[in-house]
């Protein structure tokens, strides 16, 4: 015997779309909160501190040179990094002053 189901249209609406939109805004919300906001203040303090160095800082680069700023231009930066040696590098391979270094121990 062959049973044939038919679908009837009920009165009731159907939330489910609009739950899986506010679900979708809620995962924004999250990885907004969680992931993009922290980075970009972490990325506004590192620009800040980089336009904020003067002579006689103590800094390191990325690649890891330690060195004390001698001479600040408007997008490079000469290193002292003995008493003979002097680096010209760009202003965005800076990655901390010394400042930033030792609170960085502390917090471990």
């Amino acid at each position: 015997m062959n049973n044939i189901f038919f679908l009837q249209a009920s009165n009731v609406e159907d939330t489910s779309g609009m739950l899986n939109i506010a679900f979708l805004v809620a995962i924004f919300v999250i990885f907004y909160f969680f992931m993009i906001r922290p980075q970009n203040k972490k990325r506004k303090e590192l620009q800040n501190m980089r336009e904020s160095l003067k002579k006689g800082d103590s800094v390191v680069t990325i690649g890891g040179i330690h060195g004390k700023v001698v001479e600040v231009k408007e997008t490079t930066i000469v290193l002292s990094v003995d008493a003979n040696t002097k680096i010209k590098v760009d202003k965005s391979s800076i990655s901390m002053d010394e400042a930033t270094k030792l609170s960085e121990e502390n917090k471990q």
